[in-house]
């Protein structure tokens, strides 16, 4: 996947994981947090794979 593929499902996850993260629920506020930090990290992916011209 290109670098606008990973930022894209970057920001989904964060999104995502934010609107868990306000949940009443303590294990899907739990889910939350980890779905926003995966989405942390595919944006990052996404911006290495930029700045290398999507050779990784």
């Amino acid at each position: 996947m290109g670098e606008l593929g990973d930022k894209a499902k970057g920001v989904a996850n964060e999104a995502a994981g934010k609107v868990k993260q306000q949940s009443g629920d303590p294990e899907t506020r739990a889910e939350g947090h980890a779905q926003e930090r995966k989405g942390e990290a595919q944006n990052l992916k996404g911006e290495v794979k930029g700045a290398m011209g999507n050779k990784v």
